[in-house]
């Protein structure tokens, strides 16, 4: 079987929560077997937004230990960080000048994070998609696993790498992307009808992945539910249903096993169990976090590792882009 190049990864900003672990990471796992893997972390994109400078430091090392204690294996999957290859800035540049203002002013996510910032939008917030269409296509990649608020952004590097193509030659490998068919986007625990961030500043929306047990218990508990008893899928029932996404990709238990499991039985109960599963899948995470995070230099062998093997890749994609532009 031939195998596939896979590449994706997530900016160091906020605390990662079982959102990310259940649209992101956990694929991330699931793929390794397909082939190679690319895993960044991708902090230039963090700063598209400020960033106190300490603490993105920290938060670098922190995802980079996360990836690893949520099953990503070092063995088959390189890790590295983004901004130590500065193929990805070039490559973003020349990118750059084939999109167009069109393309990059239709991105959803701008036009929303924009609008937050209120007129402080930065041009590297509004080029972001470029950055991260270079991030994908300097790796040859077939296959992106992505939460679905990324998807626009995917489509955007098949398009760029299309247009590439189409002007200098067949360069970019046009890559696909793969999204869970159910739990792609984990919402709030405080607002159901918004999605589960790293950014909120409700901070009872999410649960993260280090959480103590007590504040798991404590936001659980406290998660807001919708009118009656029954505990069903429904899309008039967006609160349990987003309970129920949760609990079905932890426990691995079917959400008609689950609907039945909770017959008759009210959200007390049913919150409760959902918190004993979160707790199950939370403490082997963090025990290997905590393990990781006393060994910085097993750490940084491994992002070096990373690296080294993602610029040997990167380097040969942007040579063979330069010979297509003409560039010296």
């Amino acid at each position: 079987m031939v195998q596939k190049r896979i590449f994706s990864g997530i900016k160091p900003t906020g605390e990662l929560h079982i959102g990310n672990l259940i649209g992101a990471v956990r694929q991330w796992v699931a793929v390794q077997e397909l082939g190679e893997c690319f895993y960044g972390i991708v902090d230039l994109h963090a700063i598209t937004i400020p960033q106190e400078p300490k603490l993105l430091k920290e938060r670098i090392k922190k995802l980079a230990a996360l990836y690893i204690a949520c099953g990503v294996n070092p063995e088959k999957s390189k890790m590295f960080i983004q901004s130590q290859n500065p193929d990805h800035c070039v490559l973003a540049w020349i990118l750059d000048c084939v999109a167009t203002m069109g393309q990059m002013s239709r991105m959803t996510q701008y036009k929303t994070k924009s609008e937050e910032l209120k007129g402080q939008a930065t041009v590297g917030l509004f080029n972001y998609p470029a950055l991260m269409a270079a991030d994908i296509l300097l790796y040859d990649t077939d296959l992106v696993p992505i939460g679905d608020d990324q998807v626009q952004h995917v489509e955007l590097t098949r398009d760029l790498a299309e247009k590439f193509n189409s002007r200098f030659g067949k360069v970019f490998k046009v890559p696909n992307y793969k999204i869970l068919e159910f739990g792609a986007r984990i919402m709030s625990l405080q607002n159901p009808l918004t999605k589960m961030s790293k950014s909120d500043e409700d901070k009872d929306g999410t649960i993260d992945l280090l959480d103590t047990p007590e504040e798991i218990r404590r936001k659980i508990k406290i998660s807001v539910t919708d009118s009656g008893r029954e505990i069903k899928f429904s899309q008039d029932k967006p609160a349990i249903a987003n309970l129920l996404t949760i609990y079905t990709n932890l426990s691995g238990l079917t959400i008609e096993a689950i609907e039945k499991k909770y017959q008759g039985k009210g959200y007390k109960e049913f919150k409760e169990d959902l918190t004993e599963v979160v707790l199950g899948v939370l403490a082997p995470i963090q025990t290997k976090y905590y393990q990781l995070r006393k060994d910085e230099k097993y750490l940084q062998k491994i992002l070096d590792a990373g690296l080294e093997k993602a610029k040997q890749v990167s380097s040969e994609t942007l040579k063979k882009v330069y010979e297509a532009v003409g560039l010296g």
